[in-house]
């Protein structure tokens, strides 16, 4: 649900049909109500004091707050604003409150015959605090005044009301978590967007295989878990569940194409005749939508096709081998974004003088700033900006740690290409295919090169370089993870989500050999070299550096974002996704990742899928990703200088001693 704390507008204009006192009936609630996430939804606020509730028209007013300050109790919105944060905490948080302010939802149960029966949810808003004493008794009331033939469940707005209610009997507070009641829904937004196009739904792999070739700029593909590998179109559909921060939807993020979840495909497919005719596909955070055209439309080419990636020139004179926490930001241009960004972490954790404050400091109006609830979050008593700088430097130093390893420049990539033949002339073969744009060669040429590229011997020089940096490593026979790090992703517009290599269970000279050339080949796949070339980045100005790190054995791994991927405006929360064992498992779609939704302005977390464990984490750990999720935003200050609202994308580990390793960090694409 809508958070109240979201204020961007004013009530509406028009009758107010808002009703103080009354019994509540299914069809009043269908004359009040409006429509969120698909289900009709209801504002209510019990006024403690005066022993009543109000039941909001919607349509007038759209926030609790605005209504009790304006309506209840005689404010301005300028005397509202003046103190906006105050006055939300005397509304959700103070435990001696007056009003107690929530939503009712209707839903539908269905029976196996078939058959639907209505049923309502009580539940509040994200950041409140209620205790438990307070939430039976805000269900006891509502209870009491709602048809009696309708049941009703409350639901907890956040983990701490889990806690809360966890002592109160279910016969007295009957309840639903949220994960239950959104877990299986039919169609859920994961990119928001519109799109006109033809729907191509396949059904199994090998269907997708088949076709793979012909798909266009102009086609929507559908199918139940879209592969890493597919081409730029017009709109994605996942016909299973999948996370927002799988490797296709970073893609979709980063390209401006809708994506979506739509469980009930085959039933529109067959109903409507879909399969290969012209739709239009609009996604939402509240809706989901496929509109069959009665014509083809007259589609323009997109303007991507006429998109230019500006890159930066590599250097490729003598960089050494370095180990990472000795890169900054700015050897990007020699050892990659990747490596470069592990540096910088490096850094801002060891010495404490990045200033991990700006996000909050940014205005939110009508709030001059969010350095008050940063005070909070932080438990500083003085909320000074210079004592705020130092309390968020050392609590990232305390939650997360940058992993040890070292970064293989471009240099070598560029002398173990140039010390074969063969592979110069077959890069000279392909760039020519490219100028050309002859399609149909250039497959086979790069995966000739890639061959190439994984079985030609590396020159003694650069097999020198990179044992002689790993030499504890290589002497115990430690597991190593060898990751790419080119100077071609994590750009303005090309965020390259998941089209190189990294390997993760490398021993010995002669695997860490055989990956730093499989990383290698993958800035030669098919694939990658489409993708530079659409958007005009040259062959001749791609490279690729290597990392090379210890394997640090994961109880749990994930990924974050320093967003919430179906509603960017959303300043508060951060998206935490995260599944037993290594982050990549999150990403590449092996399994359902448990999700959640963390709170970094007035705190406080939310499970929205418990994914294919099955069950939810348990209350400690999930603490602990309450406290990665405010590292990361915090984080956030820092490496995206450019514009503080910039989201982060973090892949992290955390060991079975509770420690947080941050193994990536890059801007999330938007």
């Amino acid at each position: 649900m809508t958070s109240a704390l979201d204020r961007t507008g004013t009530a509406g204009a028009g009758e107010d049909r808002t009703v103080v006192g009354a019994n509540l009936s299914l069809p009043l609630f269908r004359t009040l109500s409006g429509v969120l996430a698909g289900h009709p939804y209801l504002k209510v606020v019990v006024d403690r004091q005066e022993c009543t509730w109000h039941l909001l028209d919607t349509q007038a007013h759209p926030f609790h707050v605005d209504y009790i300050a304006t309506r209840v109790l005689g404010m301005s919105m300028d005397e509202l604003d003046a103190r906006l944060d105050a006055f939300n905490a005397s509304v959700y948080t103070d435990p001696e409150r007056r009003f107690l302010l929530g939503v009712l939802s209707l839903h539908t149960d269905r029976a196996a015959d078939g058959s639907e029966s209505p049923f309502l949810v009580l539940e509040t808003t994200e950041a409140d605090t209620m205790h438990g004493a307070l939430l039976e008794e805000f269900y006891l009331y509502v209870r009491g005044r709602v048809d009696g033939r309708l049941p009703l469940l409350l639901k907890p707005a956040n983990h701490g009301q889990e806690t809360e209610l966890a002592p109160i009997s279910e016969a007295v507070v009957p309840r639903i978590l949220s994960h239950e009641l959104f877990g299986d829904r039919t169609r859920t937004c994961l990119n928001p967007g519109e799109a006109e196009g033809r729907l191509r739904h396949f059904r199994t792999p090998a269907e997708y295989e088949a076709a793979a070739a012909e798909l266009g700029w102009s086609d929507i593909v559908a199918m139940p878990h879209l592969p890493d590998d597919v081409p730029r179109v017009a709109g994605f559909i996942n016909t299973a569940p999948v996370t927002p921060l799988s490797h296709t939807n970073v893609l979709a993020s980063g390209w401006g194409i809708p994506n979506a979840i739509v469980r009930d495909l085959d039933t529109l497919v067959r109903r409507d005749g879909l399969d290969g005719a012209w739709v239009r596909y609009r996604v939402s955070e509240d809706t989901v939508t496929l509109e069959p055209l009665s014509a083809a439309p007259d589609l323009k080419r997109p303007a991507w096709h006429q998109q230019r990636i500006r890159i930066e020139t590599p250097l490729l004179e003598e960089a050494p081998v370095l180990a990472l926490h000795r890169l900054r930001r700015t050897d990007r241009d020699s050892y990659g974004t990747k490596a470069a960004n592990l540096g910088e972490l490096h850094h801002v954790l060891d010495s404490r003088t990045a200033d991990l404050s700006v996000f909050h400091a940014r205005p939110r109006p009508p709030r001059r700033d969010l350095l008050g609830h940063l005070s909070a979050r932080l438990g500083e008593q003085d909320a000074s900006r210079e004592r705020l700088r130092a309390a968020a430097a050392r609590y990232v130093a305390w939650t997360v740690r940058a992993p040890e390893g070292v970064a293989l420049p471009f240099r070598l990539h560029h002398l173990f290409l140039t010390s074969s033949p063969a592979l110069q002339q077959g890069i000279g073969k392909l760039k020519m295919a490219l100028e050309l744009e002859a399609f149909d060669i250039m497959d086979p040429l790069c995966l000739n090169l890639q061959h190439l590229v994984r079985s030609t011997p590396v020159p003694e020089e650069v097999a020198r370089a990179i044992t002689s940096s790993v030499p504890r490593l290589l002497a115990d026979g430690r597991r190593m993870v060898v990751r790419s790090s080119s100077n071609a992703e994590d750009l303005p517009g090309f965020s390259a989500a998941g089209i190189y290599d990294s390997v993760t269970t490398v021993r010995g000279a002669r695997q860490l050999m055989d990956a730093v050339r499989q990383v290698w080949a993958s800035l030669l796949s098919p694939r990658s070299v489409r993708l530079r070339h659409q958007v005009g980045i040259c062959l001749d100005d791609t490279y690729m550096g290597v990392i090379v790190q210890e394997y640090v054995p994961a109880s749990l791994g994930g990924v974050l974002v320093t967003c919430n991927p179906t509603r960017r405006e959303d300043f508060r929360n951060v998206y935490v996704n995260c599944t037993p064992g290594s982050p990549e498992r999150v990403v590449d779609g092996t399994v359902l990742p448990a999700q959640y939704l963390y709170n970094t302005v007035e705190g406080g977390g939310r499970t929205l899928d418990v994914g294919s464990a099955g069950q939810d984490l348990p209350p400690g750990t999930r603490a602990a990703l309450a406290r990665l999720a405010l590292a990361g935003r915090l984080l956030q200050s820092h490496f995206s200088a450019n514009d503080p609202d910039d989201a982060l994308d973090i892949e992290w580990l955390m060991t079975d001693q509770g420690v947080f390793h941050l193994v990536q960090i890059r801007p999330y694409a938007r």
